[in-house]
């Protein structure tokens, strides 16, 4: 019989997969082993992906720079699906962010590493309820191109977890917060409402990713002796974060944990 897999070493092979579908039904398996009480975790070890690829993903969409990225009116059944398929593209970014956050950063609290894999979990159902919508569109995932902003962040904060805490799920992820609800209005009046549906989860799950990301950035800021808000600008500097722009949704940044000084900064930006 084979052994139940360790929680960090099959995180990383799940990043290296390419294949969507076989990602997303290994991070659903991973995660009921995980609640289980099945899977070993092992928080001290130092691992090695090698040379594989990371992330692993699949030979299209092919990724180009934002600004060519094309867009359509809503008023179009492709102008919807481009924007779905735009959204689903961002969601299997993260479910990689989230198993490269779990496999990566040894030494961490057993809880950091549970917390990463329910929101791979979390990305995962996203994705797979973007994708299954894009096909009632009339399209799949990689029939658009995509881009690859998220996960540059993601990339450039692998030396540090605290870094990644900092600018990805508070930085690069909170933008979600912001985006969505005038994108869900958008395609409620374009008339899609099952993709308004799946955007309503999608908010309400980006929340919860967004305050494990504040959570582990104040645990690791009072680890070190550092004050957050302080650390929080020099990171944005030294890892040339983007300049975050408004308009915010405080209500939602209040919920995933932001203080109440970073929220009176938003209120001003």
């Amino acid at each position: 019989m084979a052994l139940p897999p360790e929680l960090r070493v099959r995180a990383l092979e799940l990043l290296i997969e390419t294949d969507p579908v076989a990602k997303t039904r290994g991070v659903a398996a991973l995660a009921e082993a995980s609640r289980a009480g099945v899977c070993a975790l092992d928080t001290a070890a130092a691992l090695d992906a090698g040379a594989a690829a990371i992330p692993g993903r699949p030979a299209r969409p092919e990724l180009v720079p934002p600004r060519l990225v094309g867009r359509r009116s809503m008023a179009t059944t492709e102008g919807r699906a481009m924007l779905v398929h735009a959204l689903a593209h961002i969601e299997f970014n993260a479910v990689n962010l989230a198993l490269d956050a779990v496999w990566r950063f040894p030494g961490m609290p057993h809880a950091y590493y549970t917390d990463w894999l329910r929101v791979a979990f979390e990305e995962a159902h996203h994705f797979t309820l973007l994708a299954a919508h894009l096909r009632t569109l009339g399209c799949a995932y990689g029939d658009f191109s995509g881009h690859d902003s998220l996960w540059e962040m993601v990339a450039k904060t692998s030396g540090d977890v605290l870094a990644r805490m900092a600018l990805v799920p508070r930085t690069m992820e909170a933008r979600g917060l912001d985006a969505i609800p005038p994108l869900r209005a958008k395609l409620a009046q374009a008339g899609d409402e099952a993709a308004a549906r799946i955007l309503d989860v999608l908010l309400r799950d980006e929340v919860g990713h967004v305050e494990i990301g504040n959570r582990w950035y104040f645990h690791l800021c009072a680890q070190r002796g550092l004050e957050p808000v302080a650390t929080y600008d020099a990171l944005t500097v030294q890892y040339k974060a983007p300049v975050l722009k408004g308009p915010f949704n405080v209500e939602a940044r209040r919920r995933a944990g932001f203080t109440e000084a970073e929220l009176a900064r938003f209120a001003t930006a």
